[in-house]
């Protein structure tokens, strides 16, 4: 009988060969992390550091502390007493009340494009450029800008802007004065635009008409192209002359116009309403968020003493003894606006939120005779006036409605011609007759 070996636990064999892990541990994930710290006391390391680091923020000074020296943190006393004067005000109250209202604003904000501000924070300065800055209207401007907070580029080609008018300035961390045309393209990092750079006075802008139209033209383009590369709001300072000599009066924004396109003055005319046309095409086709300012007759300190302009014509004339210039009968009119009353709307309507146009002038309305009899109440009683013939294209009616700036801006001018004449009269005497040392100062 043969004898069988028969193994019968192949069957098994596989099962037991196959590799089994070890079953995970529970909590593992959360004991590992607590062992490698406690594990050669590094606890007592991470304690020490938090403690290092409470010792060093509690002696760090306060950071609502001014990164700029002193010297140059929010010179309210800079600001002539001239902006916070009111109409409605009387004495030095309502000259302390304005001028601590707008230090609270100044410090705390209220004006900024984006967004309101938290009460008790700090207003995060903009960096701002101002073409033509170094002119009449401009450095005002960067006066304002300046005490409020922020910093300014200011980009001039001096053909009508002087250093004088800015230097005040020099030397300030937040200020930078460029000297450069803007018919040349720009690359600058900024927040806003204001671009104010052309001649404005007849005298300056007829001396090189295609000059004046390349910079209306050319020069806003550039200064476009440049908002929109860097999303910066973009504000035109247009001018009334986009009306020409108008068959409607008062005129209200809506008004088209009644220009001529080939005379001497629509180098001009015609050139600011190139660039307003300009202006809005970016707004609809590239989305630049964009302001347009018209700004009618504009006087104060630091205008240029021979311009050409009726204000500081009749002024320089009557501090030199010399008769008052008036052209044609004297009954043409205009309305004149303080240059701080300019100044307060331009910054309104760039921080608002509405694209404009805005008219932004005085609507009392004075004619040539009567405005050169303020200046002889002013200066000299006994100045004489001398008529000569019109000029080509002078405007016989020049007054602004600006319901459209009361109710969308809260704006309206403040300051009466009797009331701002003095102090462009104390600037020009300093100018003409000597220390100059102060003849930036605005009052």
């Amino acid at each position: 009988m043969s004898s069988e070996l028969i193994f019968r636990g192949h069957d098994n064999q596989h099962h037991a060969d196959m590799y089994l892990p070890k079953a995970r541990k529970p909590w593992l994930s959360v004991t590992r992390p607590i062992r490698y710290v406690l594990r050669e006391q590094r606890v007592v390391f991470v304690l020490v550091g938090i403690a290092i680091a409470t010792i060093f923020f509690t002696l760090l000074p306060s950071s609502t502390s001014s990164p700029v020296p002193l010297q140059y943190e929010q010179k309210f006393e800079s600001v002539p007493d001239v902006y916070f004067s009111t109409e409605s005000g009387s004495g030095s109250t309502a000259l302390s009340h304005g001028r601590m209202e707008y230090e609270q604003r100044a410090r705390f904000g209220q004006v900024n494009s984006g967004g309101k501000v938290p009460l008790g924070l700090k207003r995060k300065g903009l960096r701002i450029v101002v073409t033509g800055g170094a002119g009449f209207v401009g450095s005002h401007l960067v006066d304002r800008l300046i005490s409020r907070g922020d910093s300014v580029i200011v980009v001039d080609n001096f053909f009508t802007g002087r250093k004088e008018n800015l230097m005040h300035h020099f030397g300030n961390p937040r200020f930078e004065l460029i000297r450069h045309d803007v018919v040349e393209p720009l690359l600058l990092e900024v927040d806003q635009i204001y671009h104010l750079a052309c001649p404005a006075s007849p005298v300056h802008y007829k001396f090189n008409p295609v000059k004046t139209i390349k910079t209306n033209v050319v020069g806003t383009l550039n200064m476009l192209g440049l908002a929109k590369r860097v999303g910066a709001r973009f504000l035109l300072t247009s001018t009334s002359e986009v009306y020409g000599d108008p068959l409607q009066h008062p005129q209200v924004e809506t008004y088209w116009g009644n220009v001529n396109p080939i005379g001497v003055r629509s180098c001009y005319d015609e050139g600011k309403r190139t660039a307003e046309t300009l202006t809005m095409d970016y707004h609809r086709g590239a989305g630049v968020a964009v302001r347009i300012a018209r700004i009618f007759n504009t006087y104060g300190p630091r205008m240029c003493i021979d311009d050409g302009r009726v204000v500081s014509n009749f002024v320089a004339q009557a501090l030199r003894k010399e008769p008052m210039t008036v052209y044609g009968d004297g009954k043409q009119t205009r309305s004149f606006q303080y240059v701080s009353d300019l100044v307060e709307g331009l910054m309104r309507l760039m921080e608002g939120e509405h694209v404009g146009p805005f008219n932004l002038g005085n609507p009392g309305e004075f004619t040539m005779l009567e405005l050169a009899q303020v200046v002889q109440e002013t200066i000299d009683p006994n100045a004489k006036i001398e008529f000569r013939p019109n000029t080509e294209d002078d405007p016989h009616k020049r007054k602004p409605d600006i319901s459209r700036a009361k109710e969308l801006l809260d704006w309206e001018p403040t300051i009466s011609l009797r009331k701002g004449l003095p102090l462009m009269v104390s600037d020009f005497r300093q100018r003409i007759f000597g220390d100059h040392k102060d003849g930036a100062n605005p009052a």
